[in-house]
C-alpha cells in the first residue's frame, strides 16, 4: 500500500464549506484535503431530511472512494438534519460543524446565554439550541437569510450589509437576551463578514466561528485516532487540495477563491446519479 499523508474529505452543499477547509489547512497543514461541493443541488435548506441525507451520503461515499480517511460535514444544514444518517453510512470518522461550535460557545459564555445566527433551515432544525441546551446554555437562534446572497455578491464590507447586520443583531439580542455574551456564526458563509460583525456587536460579546471550532475538533480527533499513514511521510510538503463540484467548475473557481482566500485551479466536475 502506497504511503501517504492523512486525507480528509470535506463536504458542503456549495462553496461556503471552503471557510472550514481554509481553517483546516491553516491548523492541520500536514494533511491533504478532498473537497466536494454539491453545487448543482443546492440549496439543501428547502429539501426534506430524507433528500438531504441521500444527497450527503452519496457525496461522502464519493469522497471515501477518493481516499478520504476522515469526513468533515461542513454544511450546517446537512449536519443539522442528517448527521446521524451520514455517520451510520460512512466507513470512516465523521465530524459535523454544529457540536464543535456549540461546545466552544458553551465554554466561552459566562452568562450562559448565547445568540446563534444561521440560515432558515439551520435555525428551523434547532440543532444549535439543542446542543447548547445539553450544555446548560440558553440559546436564541436568529435566521439571517440575506447574509448568504450579500456575501456571494462580494458585499462583505458594504454599508448595506452592515445595516442588515445591525437590524438582525438588534432583534437577536433584544427581549431578555441583552445579557448574551457569545454570538455563534452558524453558517459557513458568515466568517467572511466576521470583521463587520466584530465592529457592530457589543464589546462583551465574543464571536464563535463554527469553521474554526470544527477545525480544532478535527485536530483533536486526529491526535486520538489518526488516519492510517506512516510517521514522517511527506510531512513537510504543503497540503494538497482536490476539488469536486456537481455544477459549473468556472463558477466554483470564481466564487470559491473568495471563501478559501486563495486561487482555486483544478476543479473536477462530478455527475452523481440519483
Amino acid at each position: 500500500m502506497q504511503t501517504r499523508r492523512p486525507a480528509i474529505g470535506v463536504f458542503d452543499s456549495g462553496v461556503g464549506g471552503l471557510t472550514v477547509l481554509k481553517e483546516l489547512v491553516a491548523l492541520i497543514p500536514e494533511a491533504d484535503y478532498i473537497y466536494f461541493g454539491d453545487t448543482a443541488r443546492l440549496p439543501y435548506g428547502s429539501k426534506s431530511v430524507e433528500t438531504v441525507a441521500r444527497f450527503a451520503i452519496g457525496a461522502v461515499h464519493y469522497l471515501e472512494r477518493h481516499g478520504a480517511e476522515m469526513l468533515v460535514i461542513a454544511c450546517n444544514t446537512a449536519t443539522a438534519l442528517a448527521l446521524d444518517q451520514i455517520k451510520a453510512a460512512a466507513h470512516v470518522p465523521v465530524v459535523g460543524v454544529v457540536e464543535p461550535g456549540a461546545e466552544r460557545a458553551a465554554r466561552a459564555s459566562q452568562a450562559k446565554r448565547v445568540v446563534v445566527i444561521g440560515t432558515e433551515a439551520t435555525v428551523s432544525s434547532h440543532a444549535y439550541r439543542k446542543a447548547l441546551d445539553a450544555r446548560g446554555v440558553e440559546a436564541r437562534e436568529k435566521a439571517c437569510p440575506l447574509f448568504v446572497p450579500l456575501v456571494e455578491e462580494g458585499w462583505v464590507d458594504h454599508p448595506v450589509t452592515e445595516q442588515v447586520a445591525r437590524i438582525y443583531l438588534e432583534q437577536a439580542f433584544a427581549d431578555g437576551f441583552q445579557s448574551a455574551d457569545v454570538l455563534v456564526l452558524g453558517c459557513t458563509h458568515y466568517p467572511l463578514i466576521k470583521p463587520l460583525l466584530h465592529r457592530i456587536t457589543p464589546e462583551r460579546v465574543s464571536i464563535v466561528d463554527s469553521a474554526e471550532s470544527t477545525a480544532n475538533a478535527v485536530r483533536q480527533q486526529l491526535s486520538v485516532t489518526p488516519p492510517p499513514s506512516k510517521p514522517g511521510a511527506e510531512r513537510r510538503q504543503p497540503s494538497r487540495l482536490k476539488f469536486f463540484a456537481t455544477d459549473s467548475v468556472e463558477k466554483f473557481r470564481r466564487l470559491g477563491s473568495m471563501f478559501l482566500g486563495r486561487a482555486i485551479e483544478d476543479v473536477q466536475h462530478v455527475d452523481l446519479k440519483e
